[in-house]
């Protein structure tokens, strides 16, 4: 693209969420060479990510607060440290999305700049030092007046009831609760006889964060590196130790696995934060149409 005009921000959803940007699917952690030791790869280099939408951007916190935790990954806090953000608000809803339900229909912090489509014109706002830098060629362009931003708020307000494409009936301030008496629920059976293990859910997901990390020679028998790629609790190996044990082995299992880890342990990590956005890409991504997180806390809401 060479042209402003051909900039899109009315699109729905992407595929991959922005998450890509800051865990590639496959990164490369250090090189070696035998007699000369390692060398860290980590990459530093600016980067600017336009036109995200507010629940990529709070599973981005999220995932900053995952990765920063204990010793930290330096890995994705360079990434993320070398990144400048531009939020823009929805404005073509995405067939799957429910995050009207789970608070991330807007976002408020985060963003380096936000654009928000109001009439014909966009609001542009900037919350940083990068922010302010980036509009700094706006000079020209007038300040936002009390209308301008009562429109704003207009937009969120309807945002909120836009994107719930799927009605959730359990709030998500409740997944914790209902997770904890629901260990043995047929739910997880009865969805599971479906599920192809194909991962789809895991890696589209944007705050699902696992990898695998893997040792690589070169031919030279010399050199080579560690790597990681993208992992997923879906996926058969996923928990297979030493001695071909596997402590996750049935698709039951795996599956109930995906939703405490959404609704329960990872709130636990990062306070109380569901580690679902409703973005709806699982939804999509599923062809077995099983991963929809709605119809599983209705359910367990339910009781039946």
């Amino acid at each position: 693209m060479t042209k402003a005009t051909n900039l899109r921000l009315d699109y729905d959803v992407t595929i991959l969420p922005p998450k890509s940007f800051f865990q590639p699917q496959n990164e490369t952690l250090l090189s070696f060479q035998r007699g000369k030791g390692y060398r860290s790869v980590i990459e530093t280099e600016p980067f600017l990510l336009l036109g995200v939408h507010p629940y990529d951007m709070v599973a981005i916190t999220q995932m900053d607060e995952i990765f920063s935790q204990g010793n930290g990954d330096v890995h994705y806090v360079s990434r993320r440290q070398n990144a400048t953000i531009v939020v823009v608000d929805v404005e073509n809803v995405s067939p799957d999305v429910f995050a009207g339900h789970m608070g991330t229909y807007k976002v408020e912090e985060g963003w380096d700049v936000l654009l928000t489509k109001v009439a014909d014109q966009y609001l542009v706002e900037s919350k940083t030092e990068r922010g302010a830098a980036l509009m700094s060629s706006l000079a020209d362009v007038p300040d936002a007046d009390q209308g301008w931003l009562e429109m704003r708020q207009l937009v969120w307000e309807r945002n909120k009831g836009r994107l719930r494409r799927h009605e959730l009936e359990a709030e998500p301030s409740t997944w914790p609760d209902l997770l904890e008496e629901a260990y043995d629920h047929p739910i997880w059976e009865e969805k599971a006889k479906l599920c192809f293990s194909c991962g789809s859910c895991n890696l589209v997901c944007p705050t699902c964060y696992c990898f695998d990390v893997r040792d690589e020679v070169h031919w030279d028998l010399v050199s080579g590196e560690r790597f990681r790629v993208w992992d997923g609790c879906m996926l058969v190996n996923f928990a297979k130790v030493s001695g071909n044990l596997n402590f996750r082995k049935d698709e039951a299992a795996r599956y109930r696995h995906r939703y405490y880890r959404k609704g329960k342990y990872v709130p636990s990590k990062i306070g109380g934060q569901i580690a679902c956005v409703g973005c709806g890409r699982c939804i999509t991504a599923c062809v077995a149409k099983i991963a929809n997180p709605v119809e599983v806390f209705n359910r367990l809401a339910g009781g039946r």
